[in-house]
């Protein structure tokens, strides 16, 4: 397992470099939480839980306040991890000529992911704790964690198939821009439609909701995220095992 530590070590390095977005981090997720919570109506909105079959009423605020949350951790994670694997291309290619295990390699990648987006998740719930009182404040986590590694696996299918950054970065914020806006009942009128269930951070907004203003089970809505994640981190095993493939040695005739 010394191949996955090592991975895992190199990637942090990486994602350590990304000065930029740590700072994103560190000041967007409670800046854009802030924002919302002056600039936005206290009026009282529906939001339907699709697991129940219920409909809650929320605070319009709050509301936006937890999707927003939401948006901008899967945002920071996508375009951390969509930098990283950018950068990294003849990196990991070479580590892959040297012998080093494709699959200890995405090993230790995904630790270094699992512990990003377990960072932000937190650092984000506890923004969140500061303007409203979830219900349970764990699983609103698990549920930004959830979302969090399903654009991190997003980020590098992207950051392995484009060829410019600033395409991966445009696509990046324009992919988690429409998914959490048409899922908010305050900013879309088509909120409540069944197409919703099809985008990619549907089960983790369904389980956030869920953990932060009721005392349901948020398990089957994470389960659907989980769907998504599984979907996402198979298309990036795919791309990364072909941006990696080592050519077979040619025989001589």
């Amino acid at each position: 397992m010394g191949q996955a530590a090592t991975t895992a070590r190199y990637t942090l390095i990486e994602y350590a470099r990304n000065r930029f977005a740590i700072l994103l981090a560190a000041t967007f997720i409670p800046g854009w939480t802030t924002t919302i919570y002056l600039d936005t109506h206290t009026t009282p909105v529906p939001f339907r839980l699709r697991a129940d079959d219920v409909s809650v009423v929320v605070a319009g605020n709050r509301l936006m306040q937890l999707t927003g949350a939401l948006n901008a951790v899967v945002l920071i994670v996508g375009f951390l991890t969509f930098a990283a694997t950018f950068a990294s291309h003849a990196f990991d290619h070479r580590l892959a000529l040297a012998g080093y295990s494709r699959f200890r390699l995405v090993l230790g990648k995904l630790a270094s992911l699992s512990l990003a987006c377990a960072l932000a998740a937190a650092y984000a719930t506890a923004a969140l704790c500061l303007f409203i009182a979830p219900a349970r404040p764990v699983w609103v986590a698990g549920a930004l964690f959830a979302g969090a590694m399903t654009y991190g696996a997003m980020g590098v299918v992207l950051g392995t198939v484009l060829r410019r950054e600033v395409t991966g970065m445009f696509a990046i914020v324009m992919i988690s821009l429409v998914d959490v806006s048409l899922q908010t009942p305050v900013a879309s009128a088509i909120a409540d439609s069944p197409p919703i269930v099809l985008l990619p951070s549907y089960g983790a907004v369904q389980a956030a909701t869920t953990a932060a203003f009721t005392t349901r089970s948020a398990v089957p809505a994470l389960a659907v995220q989980c769907l998504w994640f599984t979907a996402a981190t198979v298309v990036a095993l795919a791309a990364f095992h072909r941006l990696t493939r080592v050519a077979p040695a040619r025989t001589r005739t």
